[in-house]
């Protein structure tokens, strides 16, 4: 399923009617860290191929190991102050810009 992602995590408040879940203000935050210094496109896997790097952008709950068997796979998690192994949190995209 293709996905369409908004330049602005706070665009995705103000152009729906309803609140919007949690997943696409948390994966248009994390295209908007990432596409001002990398090539991005959609990854077959998972969310996002950023350069030669797989990511999964998800809730700091999410147990299944998606990215594990991947050499280049990451699990980007948003509510998480400290990452370990693969896990990386959200907010240290931040840094990228």
């Amino acid at each position: 399923m293709d996905k369409i992602y908004l330049s602005n995590p706070t665009l995705c408040f103000a152009e729906s009617e309803n609140k919007p879940g949690r997943g696409n203000p948390r994966e248009t935050s994390f295209l908007s860290l990432m596409r001002v210094n990398n090539r991005e496109a959609s990854s077959p896997v998972s969310d996002f191929l950023i350069d030669s790097l797989i990511f999964d952008v998800v809730g700091k709950n999410k147990k299944y190991k998606q990215m594990e068997p991947l050499e280049n796979g990451y699990d980007v998690k948003d509510d998480i102050e400290h990452g370990f192994l693969n896990t990386i949190p959200l907010w240290a995209f931040g840094l990228n810009y």
